[in-house]
């Protein structure tokens, strides 16, 4: 989760996500390295995933083919389909999230930044 709204950089999703992974257990310094893509400290077997969810938000969701087949590959179709299903749900966050940014910049004539 925060590997794509890093890319996407909706404020409230990057609030929403860190106090989940906070509460995950995740450290303020591992958070703080995933929000500037930097895996390291990240589990072995999370890192193609979380390279993937980066690379997707990236491509605005239009992910190389390559990088789909390794990532079923390494973890099956199915838990590829709940991937792509949570990085969905992520990116419409951001987007409603940015949006409401700008509408908040907009009314209050540049007063509120986006």
């Amino acid at each position: 989760m925060l590997a794509a709204t890093a890319v996407d950089g909706c404020r409230y999703c990057s609030y929403f996500h860190a106090k989940l992974a906070l509460k995950g257990g995740i450290s303020h310094e591992e958070i703080s390295r995933l929000l500037s893509g930097d895996f390291d400290g990240c589990p072995e077997e999370e890192v193609l995933a979380v390279a993937y969810a980066q690379h997707w938000a990236e491509s605005n969701a239009h992910p190389d083919p390559e990088a789909v087949t390794r990532l079923q590959e390494i973890y099956g179709l199915e838990k590829v389909e709940a991937i792509h299903l949570m990085l969905r749900m992520i990116r419409l966050g951001n987007l409603l999230g940015n949006s409401f940014d700008y509408i908040l910049y907009r009314i209050s004539f540049g007063k509120w930044r986006r």
